[in-house]
Order: C-alpha cells, then sequence, then structure tokens
C-alpha cells in the first residue's frame, strides 16, 4: 500500500527538473500517467490547448530527464505544447491557474520562468530563435546544449526552413527535435506533409549504418579497414545505404523516426544526439490527443477547446458565433458566383470553413502555417480574375503585411480578408489579442475595413465588398458570438448607424462590439433622464464624411476603440474633425501602448475602459 501511495505522489515530488532525474527509468511512465490526468482535470475547467500537449508528454519528460534545464534550452515552437514542461519545471502546484486572469500562461513565457528560454505563440519561430540562443551562448564560451522543439505543422511555415537553411553551418551543439503527430491544428497539408509521412515509414540511416559497421567488423583480415574507411566517408554511407533527407541537405544529422511515446527509446534517441557534434534533427513521432480517448479521436476540436465533460468529452457552453455565421454566408455568396474560393492557414475549422470544404471542396485552399504565402497566392489567383477569401485570425495576419501591401493592395487586387477573432480574445493572451489588424491596415491604400456589431451586418459587409467594392476588403469580427441588441436599433447599416437622441449633448462613437456595450449604457443612462446619442462605425475605413459632417455638430465626443490608439480609428476621425474645425472636446478610450495580459474577455474590457460600467461612468464625468 504504502509503494502504491508513492507512485501516486510522484508528481507532487517533482519542484524542478533535478527532481525527475533521481526518478528510476521505471518509474516514468506512471509519471506520465499522472501528467495526462492532470492536464485533463486542467483543461476541462479553464479551456487551452489539449490535444498537442497530450501528445508531447513523453517527449516534454526524456527532454528534461536527459538534458538539464534551464542551463540547457529548450524553445518550443507555438508553445501550446508545453504545459507537462510547466508542470516539470516548478509549476505543477500553479497549473490549476493556467489562462486565467494573474495566473500562468498558456505559452512559455520567460517572466514565468528561468527554464521557459523564449517567449512564443505564433509558428515556425523556434528554430530561428533557438539559433540566436546558441549564437549567443558560443560568443559567451558556453557549450550547453540548445534545442528547439517543433511540431511537424510548424515545418509548412517558411521561417522554420530560413532558420534550418542559416543554423546548417553551425558547429556547436545544436538540436531541433521534430516533433510528428501529422497533424497542426487540422491535418497537414502540401509536400512537406507528404515528405514526412515517408520518412515515418523507412527505418532510420543511422540504424542500417550500425548494422552494416557491425557486420564489416566481422568480417577476418579487411573488415574493420573497410568499416573505417566508411566512416569517413559519411555521405558516401547515406547514400549507399539511406537517401539523403532534405535535412541532411540542409546541414543537420537526421536521427529518427522514433516512437515519441517509449521512454527508453526515447532515452537511447537523446544521448545519442548529444553526441554528435553540429546541427541534428531528431525526428519524433507522437499522437495527437494521446492518452484520452476523445482527443485521439477528434485531435481537431481538442486542439484548442474550452469547458468540457471529461467522462463524455462533450463541450460546456458550445455557442455558434460569428465564425459559423461567417462560414454560412460565404457558402450562399458561393452559390451565386463561379468566382468565389476560399483560402485557410491550416484554420478551416477554426475560422468557420467545414461546410464551405465540404460544399467547394475544389474551391477550397489550406496552404498550411503560411500566412505570407496565403495573401500572395490569394493575389495570384485574383490577378486571374478569381474572388479569393482570406479566412484567418487577426493575431496571424500580422504576420502577411508585407504581402497585403505590395503584392495584393499596390495592385488594386479584388480579394477579401475576413479577420476573425478581431479585439481581445481572452485566454491566450499577448500573444493572440486581435487589436492590431486595425492600425496595420488602416494606413495601407486600396483598402476597404468593415467592423459589424451583429451577424447581419457582417453578411451585409460581405455582400458588399463581393459585388461592389475593388481593392482589398476587410471584415473584421470578434471571438464568440454577437453581444446586446436593443430592441429599437433597426437594420445594421453598411456604413454608419445613428442611435439614441440626436438632441443629447454627448455623442459616442464607436464600432465593433462595443456599440452593445454603449448601447447598455445608453439604455440605462436613460432610465437616469441622461440622454446619449451613439454614432455606430459599421465602415471604417473610409470613414463616411457625413458621419463626420453629423458628429462636429456635438460639443462632446466620446470615442471608444477595442482596438490601440496608436494608428487606430479614434486618431483617423479625430483628424478629419479637425479638417472641419472642430472646436468640441474630443475624449478617447482605447488601448494604449501596451500588450494585453491574458485573462477573460469581460475582465479584459473592463481593465481596459470598454464595458458598459466603464462607458457609463466615462459619460457621467463628461456630460
Amino acid at each position: 500500500m504504502k509503494k502504491f501511495e508513492e507512485e501516486q505522489n510522484l508528481l507532487a515530488k517533482i519542484c524542478s527538473p533535478a527532481d525527475l532525474k533521481k526518478l528510476p527509468l521505471s518509474q516514468l511512465d506512471e509519471l506520465c500517467e499522472q501528467i495526462r490526468k492532470t492536464l485533463v482535470e486542467v483543461v476541462s475547467v479553464n479551456g487551452g490547448h489539449l490535444s498537442s500537449n497530450l501528445g508531447a508528454v513523453e517527449l516534454t519528460v526524456m527532454l528534461h530527464y536527459v538534458f538539464s534545464c534551464p542551463s540547457d534550452s529548450i524553445v518550443w515552437d507555438v508553445g501550446h505544447q508545453a504545459y507537462t514542461h510547466k508542470i516539470l519545471t516548478g509549476r505543477y502546484n500553479q497549473i490549476k491557474t493556467i489562462r486565467r486572469s494573474g495566473g500562468l500562461s498558456g505559452f512559455p513565457k520567460r517572466g514565468e520562468s528561468e527554464c521557459d528560454a523564449f517567449d512564443v505563440g505564433h509558428s515556425s519561430t523556434a528554430i530561428s530563435a533557438a539559433y540566436g540562443i546558441a549564437q549567443a551562448k558560443q560568443l559567451a564560451g558556453d557549450n550547453s546544449y540548445t534545442l528547439a522543439v517543433v511540431g511537424d505543422g510548424s515545418f509548412t511555415g517558411g521561417l522554420a526552413y530560413e532558420g534550418m537553411n542559416n543554423a546548417g553551418r553551425f558547429k556547436r551543439n545544436f538540436i531541433v527535435i521534430l516533433n510528428d503527430n501529422k497533424m497542426s491544428i487540422s491535418h497537414n497539408v502540401g509536400a512537406m506533409a507528404r515528405y514526412l509521412t515517408g520518412m515515418r515509414i523507412r527505418p532510420g540511416y543511422l540504424k542500417i549504418k550500425q548494422r552494416v559497421e557491425r557486420g564489416l567488423h566481422k568480417m577476418p583480415g579487411i573488415g574493420s579497414k573497410i568499416a573505417g574507411g566508411l566512416r569517413h566517408s559519411k555521405s558516401r554511407i547515406k547514400n549507399l545505404v539511406y537517401r539523403n533527407t532534405l535535412f541532411d541537405f540542409l546541414g543537420f544529422t537526421y536521427y529518427g523516426p522514433v516512437n515519441g511515446h517509449d521512454v527508453e527509446g526515447l532515452k537511447k534517441a537523446l544521448e545519442a544526439v548529444k553526441k554528435v557534434k553540429g546541427p541534428v534533427l531528431l525526428h519524433v513521432v507522437t499522437t495527437k490527443g494521446k492518452g484520452y480517448k476523445f482527443a485521439e479521436n477528434d485531435p481537431k476540436s481538442f486542439h484548442g477547446i474550452g469547458q468540457f465533460d471529461i467522462d463524455s468529452g462533450e463541450v460546456i457552453a458550445d455557442k455558434k458565433g460569428f465564425s459559423a455565421q461567417f462560414g454560412q454566408c460565404l457558402c450562399n455568396l458561393a452559390s451565386i458566383n463561379d468566382n468565389i474560393c476560399a483560402i485557410t492557414a491550416a484554420m478551416g475549422l477554426g475560422t468557420g470553413l467545414g461546410e464551405f470544404v465540404r460544399q467547394f471542396k475544389k474551391r477550397t485552399f489550406d496552404v498550411g502555417i503560411a500566412e505570407a504565402h496565403a495573401v500572395t497566392f490569394a493575389a495570384g489567383l485574383a490577378a486571374k480574375g478569381l474572388l479569393p477569401v482570406f479566412a484567418v485570425y487577426s493575431t496571424f495576419l500580422q504576420r502577411s503585411y508585407d504581402q497585403i501591401l505590395h503584392d495584393a493592395a499596390m495592385q488594386n487586387l479584388h480579394m477579401l480578408l475576413c479577420i476573425d477573432r478581431a479585439g481581445v480574445v481572452g485566454e491566450d493572451g499577448e500573444t493572440h489579442q486581435g487589436v492590431f489588424d486595425v492600425l496595420m491596415l488602416n494606413g495601407i491604400p486600396n483598402v476597404t475595413i468593415f467592423s459589424p456589431a451583429y451577424y447581419e451586418g457582417m453578411g451585409s459587409a460581405l455582400e458588399e465588398s463581393v459585388q461592389n467594392l475593388q481593392g482589398v476588403c476587410a471584415v473584421r469580427y470578434p471571438r464568440g458570438c454577437e453581444g446586446y441588441r436593443p430592441d429599437d436599433y433597426s437594420t445594421e447599416s453598411i456604413n454608419y448607424d445613428i442611435y439614441g437622441s440626436q438632441k443629447a449633448k454627448v455623442l459616442v462613437v464607436t464600432y465593433g462590439r462595443i456599440f452593445s456595450f454603449a448601447a447598455q449604457a445608453a439604455d440605462e443612462l436613460k432610465q437616469q433622464k441622461i440622454d446619449v446619442c451613439i454614432l455606430k462605425l459599421c465602415r471604417i475605413k473610409p470613414i463616411d464624411q457625413s458621419a463626420i459632417g453629423f458628429a462636429s455638430k456635438f460639443k462632446k465626443i466620446l470615442f471608444f476603440e477595442e482596438s490601440v490608439q496608436n494608428g487606430g480609428i479614434g486618431q483617423s476621425f479625430l483628424m478629419q474633425l479637425a479638417k472641419l474645425d472642430y472646436k468640441g472636446k474630443f475624449v478617447y478610450t482605447g488601448i494604449n501602448d501596451e500588450f494585453i495580459p491574458h485573462a477573460t474577455v469581460a475582465e479584459s474590457l473592463a481593465n481596459l475602459g470598454l464595458d458598459k460600467a466603464a462607458i457609463i461612468n466615462k459619460i457621467k464625468d463628461n456630460k
């Protein structure tokens, strides 16, 4: 009984990687099971990334078992597989706070632990960052190891190859771990996915090389001499017994593939690659969602998930929102316009394109985690008369700024950017907040931006963009469902709407979902005999000049914006008021020059002064 209790308490005993190293190899499978149980329990309550974390448990345990963190640096690509890393590096007692306000981040953060070598959140960055760390170590005379843990999905992003191309010349302790689970968020696509599939079914050349050398040594007289000669001609061995890999051509010694759930096999493989001088790539094959049947059977749904019931796997409060509505609107438009095609960067389900894929498979293009390529690819389609629609999260659109400006807008090509998760996104925090797309697009010519508050407005903006506009058209909408809608509010317009008393002394100007909070505030203030007028912008670039003229009649204007202030719509609005020689008071509330930490959407909006209570207080202070 005592031994059983000790085994059950393995996880609680680990306060650092040094404690992990004290465990015998025979106990590590049990430790992995305890970690999996913890991950499922925590994510079922807090939401987060589950499938990717479950698949990387044994790999993470053995990385810390064989290497010495933090002296050895581990950089996690994206970081949504790093929950086990957090648990093993002194944060087990805090893991229940992950993704909650004031708690652990859902991604690696240098400010959280010295074992987090680099802040991450977007794909394909780990090799470049790790190579920079390795070079800095070399300059300092530090011979410790530097590792980049990269999912196979991240190898659909070009930055991974830029990093490998540069790091292939390095001559020190640099290791890339390819965590190959055959998926990113959706199933991987493209030539790289096919290449890795082929590699999984072939034995590693190092194993064949070792067998050949052992056989030669058994040959009397000349065997050892032949083996010695072959050792000095490694490239010839590879050509004879195994076709060179892409990674070899980039300067990396390839090892694998190995079973990512076999702790003993992983130990041997990791100890082997430690001995390789120069850059090495270890190919580890894992199962996404490993150990939790619902996640194994449906890894896409459990990649990033909200609260769910552990016993049934059913998501709690799974409400269809803007993403689903967008998908249906696009299907309706595509059914009457054969030129419409959809593009996704490995986020088909997340952006609501599931039904479009079913109905218009030949007109759907998944380009992998390659947003920059997606935009230029769309530009090529548009140049030949098609109408591409790129559905993308706001945070990932940032990765394609040059392509939007140079390849699309500069040629005035007609395409749609359908920007999901615009505004504050909540628990994913700093790396995923969708508050920079407005300032990014606002300064680019030939771009029209819509930011509706409701489903019908999104549909109207999409229809207007398809049928009546040219150039780059962006339609942005928030995460989740539409908000409060006043009973006396009419149909959402294309350009702008006016709500409330036009005789009021205070005008509130806003756009997107903040209108719902402003309308709630106006309705509550009306009961207190305080009149408020709201100007709701639907098209935020270019702003309708009649809306500017209407606003100029008010002596006090309060502008509320769920976006960054510098370069935002508030500044544009004020500049155009100045052209009319506006003499009234203009008060701006938006996001200052800062990054927004993880919290719920409601908590973040309250902290930013953009919820109902804050708007009421601001109006009362300026009535």
